[in-house]
């Protein structure tokens, strides 16, 4: 067997490290996309991770979230802690088990993936100008949006997708998910994260329709 002995040395063009083990990354919702946002920053090599989210582990969330049927009653964050720990045992995490609250201290980058449009606008008036990079999963079903804020032009675009709640579709964003549609939307967030690390223009507003094949991008 052929041995390496720095495990990133296949992303080293892709990722740079130097910029990487800098920052502290905050996950807000460790559900369907935010366990697999946390599980692949784990893997890319970040330093620093906090998650935030008070809820537990149910069956469905075996299905759909990439639980294990060990975790069913735990906290989702303490178990997605032990998860991302089990991957690297140097990373640090910081574990908030609450919902997320106006004054809580968070990393410079922001990965936010919560249920509601009310949620995400709240949490958004209190930390846009206090995170650098802040990247939004979500998802319906097979029709995933992944929206990333970096700069005034793509914040701006951000805000015009707050839109009321009154007007979002009848449900929760994961109430139709599949464990497959949150590894791509996960995905594709890392993508424009390591874009900006890199210095790469970002896509602030990408759509993807997997059953439709249809991708749409601003």
């Amino acid at each position: 067997m052929n041995l390496v002995s720095d495990r990133f040395v296949r992303q080293s063009e892709l990722v740079p490290m130097d910029k990487l083990k800098q920052l502290t990354v905050t996950v807000i919702g460790v559900g369907a996309i935010g366990r697999q946002v946390a599980l692949q920053l784990a893997a890319l090599g970040v330093r620093r991770l906090q998650l935030i989210d008070f809820d537990q582990v149910e069956p469905t969330n075996i299905t759909t979230q990439g639980y294990l049927a060990a975790d069913l009653g735990r906290h989702k964050v303490e178990a997605t802690a032990c998860a991302v720990q089990a991957i690297d045992a140097s990373l640090e995490v910081e574990q908030v088990i609450d919902r997320f609250r106006p004054g809580l201290v968070t990393g410079e980058v922001v990965f936010i993936c919560v249920d509601s449009i009310s949620s995400r606008a709240a949490i958004w008036r209190s930390l846009q100008h206090q995170c650098a990079f802040w990247c939004d999963g979500r998802m319906r079903g097979e029709v995933l949006r992944i929206l990333a804020a970096t700069d005034s032009n793509s914040r701006d675009h951000y805000d015009s997708s707050l839109f009321a709640q009154a007007e979002a579709q009848t449900g929760a964003c994961t109430s139709r998910s599949t464990i497959y549609s949150a590894s791509i939307a996960a995905g594709l967030m890392l993508h424009q994260f390591t874009r900006w690390l890199r210095g790469i223009s970002i896509d602030c507003d990408m759509t993807l329709n997997l059953l439709a094949g249809e991708t749409t991008v601003n």
